[in-house]
């Protein structure tokens, strides 16, 4: 069982979901999905020209003085707070929580979003996935509940294994795509009935 060498405050619900939100696309990308950066790539659109507005008022106002760039000025900080507020509605709207958009080697396509409530040690996770094949269908949507200890230990390490059973006995995409995780899960259940039995 892989178990991260990071110890993991268990009383920060933050520091769980981040490190769960990290180890999703490391898991799927060793599965073959091939993920899109489109979405953080925008963010990053966003953030750089917010940066260069920033960084052309600073030269302006240093190089010919406030008086003479007070219009430049007012035209850059009107710019730089529509970035902010174009930033914050794409965040609150079209990245809603995604922390992975990607496809399978058929060219299915899967979008995983997580949240956390706060001192609620509860994951949350939905996942849309999309069977290129049946392009006629609806993008199947699966919600997920599931507390933070079943795949960290008591010291605060995460343990890959759980996690990624997790994933793969609730997302039919996913466990297709990782049959053996499929086999162990179905392995360690039979072990667990057979000692209580």
């Amino acid at each position: 069982m892989a178990v991260s060498t990071e110890k993991i405050s268990l009383y920060s619900v933050t520091e769980l979901k981040n490190t769960s939100d990290d180890a999703i696309p490391a898991y799927l990308n060793s599965l073959k999905f091939k993920q899109s950066h489109t979405i953080a790539d925008i963010r990053l659109v966003i953030g750089y020209a917010s940066l260069l507005i920033a960084a052309a008022t600073f030269s302006w106002d240093y190089k010919f003085g406030f008086d003479s760039t007070k219009i430049y000025t007012a035209v850059a900080v009107g710019l730089y707070a529509t970035l902010s507020i174009i930033l914050s509605l794409y965040s609150t709207f079209v990245e809603k929580g995604t922390i992975y958009i990607g496809t399978n080697p058929q060219g299915d396509e899967i979008r995983i979003e997580t949240k956390v409530e706060e001192c609620v040690p509860i994951y949350n996770l939905r996942i849309t996935t999309k069977i290129k094949s049946h392009p006629e269908e609806k993008p199947k949507i699966t919600n997920l509940k599931k507390p933070f200890n079943k795949w960290f230990n008591k010291a605060g390490h995460f343990v890959a294994l759980p996690f990624q059973q997790m994933l793969a006995s609730s997302i039919p995409m996913i466990e297709e795509a990782d049959k053996a995780r499929k086999n162990k899960c179905v392995e360690s259940s039979a072990n667990e009935s057979s000692k209580i039995e």
